[in-house]
């Protein structure tokens, strides 16, 4: 008898609501867990060209850790356009800031595929709140604690 492999139908998805409490967790580590689940790498019936993952709700992300000197070190770089127009920022600046949850949209971003259009719908389906309210209540998200994973998740300092 032969086998054949199982190919994931996108009408045959079931998306789950998962939020996550991003309160003194290391940047890099949840935005890899983050971009798994938005990809549809942790179910079993995985396809590379379906969107198979789920919606994610992050909270509290003004106040995820970097470890080592990356509060200073790390640079985010932009281009406005106009010749010399090279602008940058540090992490510490853009926590400080008015949008503190891009450091972590940033980085989640940068672990998807480059220039996919797949990449980019599975990029909507993140939701990044600074603060610990957000409007998705009605959609009842299953609560991860991600800090309870592996202790090297969260930085208490």
């Amino acid at each position: 008898m032969l086998k054949t492999t199982a190919s994931l139908k996108p009408a045959d998805v079931e998306k789950k609501w998962i939020m996550i409490d991003a309160e003194n967790a290391v940047v890099g580590r949840l935005a890899s867990f983050i971009s798994i689940r938005l990809r549809g790498k942790h179910r079993p019936d995985y396809t590379p060209h379906v969107d198979c993952g789920d919606f994610v709700v992050v909270i509290n992300a003004d106040k995820v850790r970097l470890t080592g000197r990356k509060l200073q070190q790390k640079t985010y770089y932009w281009h406005t356009g106009h010749p010399g127009g090279i602008k940058e920022r540090t992490a510490d600046k853009i926590l400080g800031g008015r949008f503190p949850e891009r450091v972590l949209q940033k980085a989640v971003e940068r672990m998807l595929p480059k220039e996919s259009p797949l990449a980019r719908r599975q990029l909507t389906h993140l939701r990044v709140y600074a603060g610990a309210e957000h409007p998705h209540v009605a959609q009842n998200p299953e609560t991860l604690v991600f800090g309870d994973m592996n202790a090297k998740n969260v930085r208490s300092k």
